[in-house]
């Protein structure tokens, strides 16, 4: 089971603030260091300094990091025209050593629009079809050769389809929860299958939705399967309870709904997530101050499933 640290910038951190954490993140041993991507705060929290923009942010950590992956979960349709979104990612996985991973998904959070001037489309999945057409196109374009790409939404022509990454392939991750159009976009496109925010059994009927369309598509064993849950762990209750009110969340419904309690509890229910097929964990870490819990999930619980 791969751990993986994910990060919700827009609830307030500086660019500092999140390289230390992937620093942390690098150098306590987890796989990859991975961050929403978002221009405005949620729920109540001051927000401040401000939000910082996902792919700047990576390309600053790619030099400043050695060996972790490092992507979004997820990049927003709506944000990036797809040819400019396919130059800036190869331009950071070439920033980096090949060690990015693109998660896009079709954007859904109307009021950060509103906020920045952004255009929030009423139809936003095709756009999403379409995007995903567009930058696995111009990624997989031979040198020398042109690109097109005629659809409802986006009309490429004669694109030199430049920069290449410098992976052979760039991971795309695709995620959520619909039941029908999702299984099949992954099944097209996705290296991952990323289930967000979800219980056991919501898991396991997503999961199982998505290898019927992969199979279908040829693509059985081309998929890996993951989720993104929240983590609050602690040495004992009370340390439990205090990462619980720092992050404004109860305790109760952390186990519930999240990763929460004692390294042996979260250690367990990991588990439970891996019988589902799930071999990689991203853990939302809302507290980016406490790098005591960082070290406390690479000794305690990391090590318990390496």
């Amino acid at each position: 089971m791969d751990l993986r640290i994910f990060t919700e910038p827009q609830q307030g951190a500086t660019y500092e603030t999140l390289l230390t954490v992937a620093k942390a993140t690098e150098d306590l041993g987890f796989d990859a260091f991975f961050r929403s991507d978002h221009y405005l705060k949620m729920g109540d929290v001051d927000g401040l300094p401000g939000p910082t923009d996902a792919w700047i942010t990576l390309a600053g950590l790619a030099r400043e990091t050695k060996r972790i992956r490092l992507g979004t979960l997820m990049t927003a349709a709506t944000f990036r025209l797809p040819g400019v979104l396919a130059i800036q990612v190869a331009q950071v996985d070439q920033m980096s050593g090949g060690r990015v991973e693109l998660g896009l998904g079709a954007g859904w959070f109307e009021a950060e629009h509103k906020a920045y001037g952004i255009p929030f489309p009423k139809e936003k999945f095709a756009r999403l079809e379409e995007q995903l057409a567009i930058v696995t196109g111009l990624w997989s374009t031979e040198v020398g050769k042109t690109f097109d790409f005629h659809g409802t939404h986006y009309d490429l022509t004669g694109s030199p389809a430049l920069p290449k990454p410098a992976q052979p392939k760039i991971p795309v991750l695709i995620g959520g929860h619909g039941a029908t159009r999702t299984p099949r976009l992954a099944a097209q496109y996705a290296d991952e299958f990323n289930m967000p925010f979800s219980g056991i059994e919501d898991t396991k009927r997503q999961f199982a939705r998505v290898r019927a369309a992969a199979e279908a598509a040829g693509r059985a064993d081309a998929i890996t399967y993951s989720n993104a849950l929240v983590v609050c762990v602690g040495k004992d209750d009370a340390e439990v309870a205090r990462r619980a009110a720092a992050i404004g969340r109860e305790v109760d419904e952390l186990k519930t709904n999240g990763l929460a309690g004692s390294p042996a509890e979260v250690v367990d229910k990991i588990g439970r997530y891996a019988e589902t097929g799930s071999s990689r964990i991203y853990l939302q870490l809302l507290d980016l101050s406490d790098l005591d819990h960082l070290e406390l999930i690479s000794s305690q619980v990391q090590a318990q499933l390496s």
